[in-house]
């Protein structure tokens, strides 16, 4: 049984710890470092590098491929097995290659996030890393440090800690090193305990260490969720579902092949099983996996320059099926730093854009010395947010704050406290004591007697502070937080300055009122998901007000709309079935915990939709798991978090999801134009070996099947995979869960296609055998399939022009911006009309030379190509409801 540590003592924490108040020799920590190990969250089992090979072989496709280069190598046919063994290793070294990269920027991010801590060791302080921390270390923390592990505090001063990574609770929490009770057990209330992850926000302390890694609080949660269920991705549903739909049918076609010729008599059973696996090789796109695989991982790489890291490849696909996002407020809809909008001084409301702080030095002194915040040496702004923002506010006025205090030195204070709501500090001014205060408006003008107006103080009359409530309630309604300042010459420092003797008869200055802004692009961002047809979805732990003012500014709710935000104790009276009926309504949730969120997935994933989920804490790590993308915060968020997301943001902003979806719709459009190219090229090939062993004419051989499979489907088809997006790809409406591959009509387009390239191809070799150029029978044949030959490779390259937009035309200057389609066509080409031009390579591959009237037919098949697909995408352009689908309006 864990002890419990809030309940005792420091001193006697000390004694069970067997350590000292200076904390451990450096012998003793590395003695219990070895025993007790690094103090690091469990990171999850790690496959091995040939475990993740072999992980790359599951698929049932690459399956079957194995077993037909097995046939293919035990008939005889060493050169179509090796091409398909080589095909595949590659595909599964490059699966490898990509997650293994992935995983180590995930490390690499987590190791910067990583700090450094102040331990006492062998009675001195020095920085370690906080993975050397033992039990027992003794720890300086100061605002801004983020606590390395589990603490029990033994001096605090001024200390405030923000814990929502583990308690959801956005308010930081004051802390002191006395024993609690046993009335508090939960975390959010054991005030002497500092939980690793969390964040000093404000003062100083030091504290022992109680727990490390996977015993810390965090650990246990991150344990949990090492175990959870991966889920399965919209990609993986449809490649599996591809894979066993070809399956079936490449079976079914070499068995009817195969019983047909074995039926007719007309090939021996070796022959037959040959014609069997060229069938099977033809009909099988042997290059998709791979193609799969690298555009993926292309589109990983273009996202990674977006600031969008992906730690798994099919996660780049889900991102553009996306349906609903819910996103937190603070630092990826705003800029997590509070900032100052308004200022009321001499009755006048002004914004702070336009203030002239001219008008009020008081002002200026109340914002400035009535503030704990620290300038730093770099010249940042440590403290507590609201602090941190009046101090920015004079900043960006070119105050020298630093001159200011100076000038003014503090010489008393009195903290801010949650029950008086102000904070006031006595400082030397000009030879004479002041007291500067800052708080709550009702509290402040409750102890103001005057008011300074435009440099003259007068008695504050009841019109005055009518004026001033006014003006509070106006800021209130836009979900400004609203602080009022004053101050009080001393006739003499008082020997025990308090509330009650200082913070009376104050003299009114004036107001501010400051908000966490929008980020200046999410606005736009907003704009184009719901172009795309995306909802987004606000989750935040502020107030309701505050949450609506931001949603009606950034587009998420409309004005004036009420009923679009629900609180987190709304949702608490909801039950599951009725938030499920009604959770469309909902666009903002506000004072939500962190465990609602799961239910507002769920709520979602019951109408089939494809959600989005971001988080930075460590309770947000279940939602994130739950999610169809989970989306990290690299900046913000915790270690957890980040190892339970699909995708880690290092910009923690929302622009950069939506530009993650854009770019997964074009990877998935790209992958869908890769397939509506092999399958149609596939099926072509199919239908011609299926007529000319019906129709008993020569074969193709498994040498040319595959040549052209190799020259003419892969190259040109992973250049199909780097395509530019079309410039409809985020007016078009999200795909949805069961969209496949084949949706789009794009499996119409695989049909019709594939039954046209077939058709030309047989064609031509029936124009080779009624209009030969030779006598001889045997010649005429050889010509005849030379011609089919090189038909079926150049019509294939010919269609991949046609495929680079599912509904649009060729005839754009779009077509030709792709430098490597345009290589690989070429390519392609070259190396195709050389095994019928290169005398060399006519016995290698069994073609003959032919002459210009032959070479005129052939490329007549290949404009027919064109033509026809040109033509029938003019049909689908006039009726698009036929093909696509279009966002509502």
């Amino acid at each position: 049984m864990r002890t419990k540590f809030y309940q005792i003592p420091a001193t006697e924490v000390i004694k069970q710890l067997d350590t000292t108040p200076q904390g451990l020799t450096t012998s003793e920590a590395q003695r219990r470092l070895q025993a007790q190990g690094p103090n690091t969250l469990p990171a999850g089992k790690q496959l091995s590098l040939a475990q993740k090979f072999l992980a790359q072989f599951k698929d049932l496709m690459i399956l079957i491929l194995l077993v037909a280069a097995g046939v293919a190598a035990l008939a005889g046919e060493g050169p179509d097995a090796l091409i398909i063994l080589v095909v595949v290793i590659l595909n599964a070294v490059f699966g490898v290659f990509q997650e293994t990269k992935a995983e180590n920027a995930i490390a690499a991010l987590q190791k910067l996030s990583t700090p450094t801590t102040n331990v006492w060791r062998d009675g001195q302080v020095t920085q370690l890393s906080s993975k050397e921390l033992v039990v027992g270390d003794v720890i300086l923390l100061e605002a801004g440090d983020i606590l390395p592990a589990d603490v029990r505090f033994l001096t605090t001063h001024n200390l405030k800690v923000e814990e929502a990574a583990l308690t959801g609770e956005s308010v930081a929490v004051d802390k002191h090193p006395a024993a609690l009770g046993a009335d508090a057990s939960v975390l959010g209330d054991q005030h002497n305990m500092g939980f690793m992850n969390t964040n000093v926000t404000a003062g100083t302390a030091t504290g022992i260490v109680v727990a490390t890694g996977v015993n810390t609080e965090v650990g246990k949660i991150a344990s949990l969720l090492n175990n959870a269920k991966p889920t399965v991705t919209p990609l993986q549903k449809s490649i599996t579902h591809l894979s066993k739909v070809l399956s079936g049918l490449v079976l079914a076609i070499a068995v009817a092949i195969f019983a047909i010729g074995m039926g007719t008599g007309r090939e021996s059973l070796l022959d037959m099983l040959l014609t069997a696996i060229s069938l099977a090789v033809a009909a099988i796109p042997e290059g998709l996996p791979a193609i799969v695989t690298i555009t993926l991982a292309l589109g990983t790489q273009t996202m990674v320059k977006r600031n969008a890291l992906i730690r798994k490849l099919p996660a780049v696909e889900t991102l553009g099926a996306t349906e609903i996002i819910a996103s937190d407020k603070t630092g990826t809809l705003t800029k997590n730093q509070m900032t100052v909008e308004q200022v009321m001084v001499n009755g006048t409301l002004q914004a702070a854009a336009t203030f002239d702080p001219a008008t009020s030095a008081p002002l200026q002194k109340a914002m400035i010395l009535a503030n704990d915040a620290q300038l730093r040496a770099n010249h940042t702004l440590l403290g507590d947010p609201t602090e941190t923002a009046l101090w920015q506010f004079w900043v960006d006025q070119d105050v020298d704050l630093a001159a200011v205090r100076a000038t003014f030195p503090r010489l008393d204070s009195l903290p801010f406290d949650s029950e008086r709501k102000l904070m006031s500090v006595l400082v030397e001014d000009d030879a004479q004591p002041t007291l500067y205060t800052k708080g709550a408006v009702d509290e402040l003008l409750a102890r103001v007697d005057r008011i300074l107006d435009h440099g003259q103080v007068r008695p504050i009359t009841a019109a005055d502070q009518k004026q001033i409530l006014a003006f509070n309630d106006q800021l209130a309604k836009q979900a400004l937080r609203v602080l009022a300042y004053a101050y009080r010459p001393m006739a003499a420092i008082a020997a025990d300055l308090t509330s009650q003797t200082g913070e009376q008869h104050l003299i009114f200055i004036g107001l501010t009122g400051m908000i966490d802004p929008p980020r200046p692009e999410v606005k736009a961002a907003i704009a184009e998901a719901k172009q795309a047809g995306i909802r987004p979805l606000m989750i935040t732990g502020d107030h309701k007000v505050t949450a609506q003012t931001i949603a009606q500014r950034l587009g998420i709710l409309a004005p004036g709309d009420e009923d679009g935000a629900i609180t987190g104790a709304e949702l608490n009276q909801l039950s599951d079935e009725e938030l499920r009926a009604t959770v469309a309504k909902y666009h903002v949730y506000a004072r939500v915990a962190p465990e609602h969120k799961v239910r507002i997935v769920k709520a979602w994933q019951a109408h089939n939709k494809v959600v989005a989920m971001t988080g930075d804490g460590v309770n947000d790590a279940p939602a994130l798991k739950a999610a169809d993308i989970g989306v990290g915060m690299g900046i913000t968020g915790t270690e957890v978090s980040k190892n339970a997301a699909d995708v880690v943001l290092a910009d923690d902003n929302f622009a950069t999801i939506i530009a993650a979806v854009r770019e997964g719709r074009k990877v998935f459009a790209n992958i869908q134009k890769a397939i509506q190219y092999l399958l149609s090229a596939n099926l072509g090939e199919v239908l011609t070996l299926f007529v000319m062993t019906i129709m008993n004419w020569s074969i193709l051989l498994p040498v040319q099947i595959l040549w052209i499979n190799l020259v003419t489907d892969t190259f040109p088809a992973i250049a199909l995979g780097v395509e530019p997006a079309e410039g409809d790809v985020m007016k078009q409406a999200p795909r949805g869960l069961h969209a496949s591959f084949l949706s789009n009509g794009t499996g119409v387009n695989i049909i019709y296609q594939g039954l046209l390239e077939g058709a030309l191809t047989l064609g031509v070799y029936w124009c080779g055998l009624t209009f030969p150029i030779h006598a001889n029978s045997a010649l005429a044949h050889a010509d005849a399939l030379t011609m089919a030959y090189i038909t079926l490779g150049l019509i294939q390259l010919v269609h991949a022009f046609n495929c680079k937009s599912l509904h649009g035309t060729v005839f754009t200057r779009a077509s030709l911006v792709n430098r490597a389609f345009n290589g690989a066509i070429v390519v392609s080409a070259l190396a195709l009309i050389a095994t019928v031009a290169v005398p060399q390579l006519n016995g290698i591959f069994h073609t003959t030379h032919l002459d210009g009237h032959q070479w005129a037919i052939v490329t007549c098949a290949g404009l027919l190509m064109v033509a026809v697909v040109e033509g029938v995408k003019v049909v689908q352009r006039r009726w698009p409801a036929t093909t696509r689908r279009k966002t509502q309006a």
